[in-house]
Parts: structure tokens; sequence; C-alpha cells
């Protein structure tokens, strides 16, 4: 069984794409070894060798310093790159309509990869907006691919973890009367790292604290085991309707707290640090600069 505290990162170095293991002292680089085999991460969860990964990094020493290389989402080109809309219930109790009754369903949409960049890397405002915001988010990877996926057989399906700053244009989100679409997938907007976690128990999902921090302070803050749709209910209802396979991403849904809800609303500026972190996941950093 692959160890569930391994983190593996995607990174760019002396100009080429690379993947490896995190270290205390850095990254061992196993783009040698494996990248005959493997383009990607994405390529590695498909023939189910993250743990071949892990154990070949065992007691070597580090090819990498962190801050000589340059992060990358972990997964480069996922079929599908899914996020859960309003699921805690202090979220949900902003929107006018915010009760849940056994009928209800997720929200959810779709996400670009070039929406993202990786941990480390400056998240962009654009010119035509200075709302930008954030949403800190667990975010799980589909390691066995399935369609009518049962609940309880939904973790068998989960390949890592990571996390996501699911960063939005408030103002374009209300652009139309149903979609959040062009609010959604500003290039560089958001982020997704810093790493994978290989995904081992229940306990690395199931009640852990998950928090927002801009500048220090803590601005978002619950717990997985509050949310309106776990985990489990996520794999089954989206593989109800599309086939999921190896490499998907599913962003699981964010707490209240998001800059939009304040009052005045207090949208990120330039030089602002953003932070998401997750018990047994790590912190993904990013600071925010203008186009």
């Amino acid at each position: 069984m692959t160890r569930p505290n391994a983190r593996i990162a995607a990174f760019h170095v002396n100009g080429a794409d690379r993947f490896g293991v995190v270290t205390e002292e850095g990254i061992v680089d196993l783009t040698p070894e494996f990248g005959d085999r493997f383009k990607g991460l994405k390529e590695v969860i498909e023939a189910d060798a993250l743990a071949d990964l892990v154990s070949a990094a065992e007691g070597r020493a580090a090819n990498y310093r962190e801050e000589d290389v340059t992060y990358l989402i972990p997964i480069a080109n996922p079929e599908k790159l899914i996020c859960i809309g309003v699921n805690f219930p202090d979220r949900n109790a902003e929107y006018k309509d915010g009760t849940k009754d056994a009928k209800s369903y997720p929200s959810m949409f779709i996400r670009f990869p070039r929406s993202f960049v990786g941990h480390g890397q400056n998240i962009v405002r654009p010119p035509e907006s200075e709302q930008l915001d954030y949403e800190g988010e667990v975010t799980i990877v589909i390691g066995k691919g399935g369609r009518r996926i049962a609940k309880e057989d939904a973790y068998d399906h989960i390949a890592a973890l990571t996390l996501c700053n699911e960063g939005t244009i408030r103002d374009w989100v209300r652009h139309a009367k149903f979609n959040v679409t062009q609010g959604k997938n500003w290039d560089a907007s958001g982020a997704i790292g810093p790493w994978i976690v290989p995904f081992a128990d229940a306990s690395q999902l199931d009640d852990i604290k998950l928090e927002t921090r801009v500048n220090g302070e803590v601005r978002q803050q619950d717990r997985t085991g509050r949310m309106m749709y776990v985990f489990r209910y996520i794999v089954n209802y989206i593989s109800t309707f599309t086939t999921l396979v190896p490499g998907d991403v599913i962003v699981c849904g964010t707490p209240t707290g998001a800059g939009a809800r304040f009052d005045p609303p207090i949208w990120l500026k330039p030089g602002d640090v953003v932070e998401v972190e997750a018990e047994g996941i790590g912190i993904l950093r990013n600071t925010v600069a203008d186009e």
C-alpha cells in the first residue's frame, strides 16, 4: 500500500516538466527512471503506479531544493475537471434558497486546466475586473474509472488528494442567469497543489480541517465532516451521468468566508498571499499579481 503521507509533485526545472517525490530535504526527481513510461502524473495514475514512485524515492537524496523549481498543477491534462458548489451548511445559508432537503442535488460546473497555476506561482487578477476572490477546497483525483459507482465503493476509485484555491472573478459569475462558467475560468485565476497525496484510508477525507488564510488572517475554516454532499456521494452522483476516468479532478466545495461575503467585499489585490491548508495534505500558497 502507498504511504498516505507521501507527497508526489509535478514541477518544471531546467527547461523541462518533471515529476518526483517531495521530502524534507527537497525533491527526488524520478523522471530519469520513469519518464520513458509516463509523460506525467496522470499517466502514473492510469497505470496505478503511485506506489512505485514512492518506493523508488525511499532513501534517495533530493535532486532539487523546492525553491529551485516551479511547481505545476499536479494533473496537467485531466479529461474532466469538475467543481462542486455550495457544499458547506454556512455557505449554503448565504443564498436566499439556503435550505437543503432530501431531494436536493449538488451544484457543479467545469473548469479548464489553464485557469489554474501551481503552488508558489502568482494568481492573476485581470484588467477587466478587480473582483478576484478566493475559495479553499479539498480536491480528489480519480484513480480507478467507472460509471454508476456505488457510494460504498467510491473510495476504491480515489487515487490521491490535493488542494485548490478555486479563484473566481465575482462580477463575471453574474453575467448571465444560470451559469458561472465565464467567472470561473479566467487564465491563472486559481491554483491547485502543491502536490498529490496518495489516498489509502477514509480518515484522510471524512473529517479533516480545511482552512483558508489571506495574509495570515483566517478567512475560511470548517471540517469536511460537515459537508452537505460527502465525498462518497460526489463520486457516486457524478459517475451516474458521466464515466469517470483515471486522472479526473473533482474540487469538492468551499466553506463560508469568501471575500464577496464581507461588507464591503474584500477582493484580492496584488501582493496578497493566499494559503489553503488541510490536515494531512499540506499548504497551497500563492501570491496575487496583476496581469
